[in-house]
């Protein structure tokens, strides 16, 4: 009986340490970060950090960098450039406390220079510190070697004086200003063993805009990609005015903020995979299209195999034999190309020729029309319409004359109707009998009287 109870009292506490250690498997670090951070237990903190090796990623940040860091979904990296700057560079560092958060800062050398105490309390807060070049020049793409050597190496100089030259304080990593990148300063920053860092999303808060519309870019950003590093500066009022909000609004939208940091002798990396480095990692259901690169081949010999002979080959493949045989004569083909094939031309039927009667006109169709330019004139032609062939000869004369010059004639009009176009029309009689050559035009009662009335005498 004692036996048991034993039993089951060991199943039982079996039970309850599997549940407890279960727990604790599912039990997020950032809840228990968040318990732990002073004055706020209701805190974003910290949910983990990640050790990078510069050599093995020296360029990293989707905005001009095929590779980020390894980050898993809703999980984001701060970081803040050009400082510090006592009045706006403490205000976020207060910020970043109240929530435990950490940052990577990336320090101007003549801030530091200045302000060697905001160095050191970037390191005091825990917080990783970078460079950003000596002066924040916005030309680093186009400089040449020397004068990115200078700006790199006084950033980094600077920066040290400010931390006692404790080198172990200084993250090798580095963001070009401007995010200005170029071949030069990237394959000085490789040589050094520096990483250089671009973003995977700004707020653009260095430019004139509203603290409202920082925090709108900065969470419409990080929604479209889920995860990433934030680029911001500490040293913009506007960067203060939205920070609280960010860090609010990620954490109520179950985002956890990463701390990074370098690799040293006795912290190696983090294990990752490669694909963790790359924003949307191929995945296997996905064909690549890139084609594999071909490896370099060292030929150990350069002898050259001996041509086929005849004897070689099969006797009964004639084909083959023909054509070899064929190919070593060469002869010249002549090559027939089709000729063109007249077509024969169907006969044409062709229409009979017109006779000569067709275009002959009679004179009695002949029309005539004369105008009368005086008495004697119009006297002339009555007497030639009452009294048949008086007229004849005069008549016979003109249609003479028109008959030499027929265009003329067609084309002419009658000098009495020069000056009187717009008088009374002109009635052509229809001739009198079938053989009478020529027709004299009447003129109407009225339009006669009224030239009568204005005809001056002869």
């Amino acid at each position: 009986m004692i036996a048991d109870v034993l039993v089951i009292i060991r199943k039982r506490s079996r039970t309850v340490v599997g549940a407890a250690l279960l727990g604790c498997c599912f039990m997020t670090p950032q809840a228990a970060l968040a318990a732990d951070c002073p004055g706020n237990p209701n805190a974003l903190g910290t949910s983990r950090t990640i050790v990078v090796d510069p050599r093995e990623h020296p360029r990293i940040g989707t905005m001009q960098y095929p590779e980020t860091l390894p980050l898993a979904d809703h999980e984001v990296v701060l970081t803040f450039d050009d400082g510090p700057l006592p009045k706006y560079s403490n205000q976020v560092l207060a910020i970043l406390a109240s929530q435990c958060v950490k940052a990577t800062f990336f320090t101007i050398g003549s801030q530091a220079r200045f302000n060697p105490e905001g160095v050191r309390k970037l390191i005091a807060a825990g917080h990783t510190v970078g460079t950003h070049s000596q002066n924040h020049p916005l030309t680093m793409n186009k400089m040449p070697l020397e004068r990115v050597r200078q700006e790199v190496d006084d950033g980094i100089a600077s920066t040290l004086a400010a931390l006692n030259g404790d080198r172990s304080k200084l993250a090798p990593f580095f963001r070009i200003p401007g995010l200005m990148r170029a071949e030069i300063p990237e394959a000085y920053l490789a040589s050094q063993g520096i990483q250089v860092w671009s973003a995977d999303f700004p707020a653009d808060d260095w430019r004139h805009v509203s603290p409202q519309r920082v925090y709108d870019l900065a969470i419409q950003r990080i929604e479209a990609k889920h995860k990433g590093i934030l680029l911001l500066h500490d040293i913009q009022p506007r960067t203060v005015a939205a920070l609280p909000r960010i860090l609010n609004t990620l954490k109520e939208r179950g985002y956890r903020i990463v701390h990074v940091v370098p690799a040293t002798a006795d912290r190696p990396a983090t294990p990752t995979e490669p694909q963790q480095w790359f924003m949307r990692p191929p995945t296997e259901t996905v064909a690549i299209t890139r084609w594999p690169k071909i490896p370099n081949f060292v030929f150990t010999a350069t002898r050259t195999l001996p041509a086929p002979v005849f004897a070689d080959m099969d006797w009964r493949d004639a084909d083959v034999l023909d054509h070899a045989q064929r190919a070593r004569v060469g002869a010249s083909v002549r090559t027939l190309w089709p000729q063109p094939q007249l077509t024969q031309l169907a006969s044409v039927s062709t229409l009979p020729i017109p006779a000569a009667d067709v275009f002959r006109i009679p004179e009695a169709l002949d029309l005539t029309l004369l105008a009368a330019r005086s008495a004697a004139d119009r006297r002339l032609a009555q007497r030639a319409t009452a009294v048949p062939g008086v007229g004849a000869p005069r008549a016979q004369a003109i249609s003479a004359r028109q008959a030499r010059h027929p265009k003329q004639a067609a084309h002419q009009i009658p000098a009495a109707a020069h000056g009187r176009l717009h008088a009374a029309p002109l009635h052509v009689a229809p001739p009198a009998a079938s053989n009478a050559s020529v027709h004299v035009a009447k003129r109407a009662p009225r339009a006669e009287a009224s030239a009568a009335s204005k005809r001056v005498p002869d």
